[in-house]
């Protein structure tokens, strides 16, 4: 977690070929009625300035997000977006108390197979218009 500057609402920066981040990134759409998040895919320019503002250099296997100011990557970043959604998803905040390294274990387990099970696309998608202003470079 890093400090900075407020942001108007949680960005959540994810790998724009994955079909498991695309998968995610819709699964919170669905789930966030009241528009809370943007998105960037971690390909493109705005991602990596904002991470750049961080310190950071993207790491295609990580989830990012931007909240409050702080960025948050891989497990943290998953259960901090999973309070924010409708339905029983904040319940999945509990986890916060599981030290870190095993949450992030199990991150990078999925994370590093994620291609081989779940496959990739060659370029990012373009979401459709009523979206477009919720993605973010």
């Amino acid at each position: 977690m890093t400090e900075r500057r407020e942001t108007d609402r949680p960005l959540l920066l994810f790998d724009g070929v994955c079909n498991l981040c695309h998968s995610s990134v819709n699964f919170v759409i669905d789930r966030d009625p009241d528009e809370v998040f943007d998105f960037a895919s971690l390909q493109s320019e705005h991602a990596r300035e904002v991470l750049a503002g961080f310190g950071v250099t993207p790491k295609i296997d990580t989830i990012y997000l931007v909240e409050g100011g702080r960025l948050y990557e891989r497990s943290t970043a998953a259960l901090r977006i999973a309070r924010r959604l409708r339905g029983a998803w904040p319940l999945m905040a509990a986890f916060l108390i599981v030290p870190r390294p095993i949450r992030d274990g199990v991150y990078r387990f999925i994370a590093n197979r994620r291609y081989r099970w779940f496959g990739k696309e060659e370029a990012c998608r373009i979401p459709t218009p009523e979206l477009q202003a919720r993605f973010l470079g």
